[in-house]
């Protein structure tokens, strides 16, 4: 079963409470989205660290409900 944006944007929320996430379903089929994530928690962290987190955040939903996600990361801008 799809999973929302909602959803998503919870998950990402209750992995990084400090996140401000905004997902877009690129579709509108519930299977295809993008997120931007920015969190004080990836300073110091490597993109790829970055999206490990944010994988992390989403329980293993990667590749099952969540076919598809464009993960766009960053700290906040001081």
């Amino acid at each position: 079963m799809p999973m929302s944006a909602a959803e998503i944007e919870a998950l990402i929320k209750a992995g990084l409470p400090d996140a401000q996430v905004t997902v877009e379903d690129l579709r509108g089929d519930g299977d295809h989205y993008a997120a931007t994530v920015v969190s004080a928690a990836f300073r110091g962290k490597s993109r790829v660290q970055q999206h490990q987190m944010v994988y992390a955040a989403l329980q293993g939903r990667m590749g099952g409900a969540l076919h598809a996600l464009a993960l766009q990361t960053s700290p906040p801008q001081d």
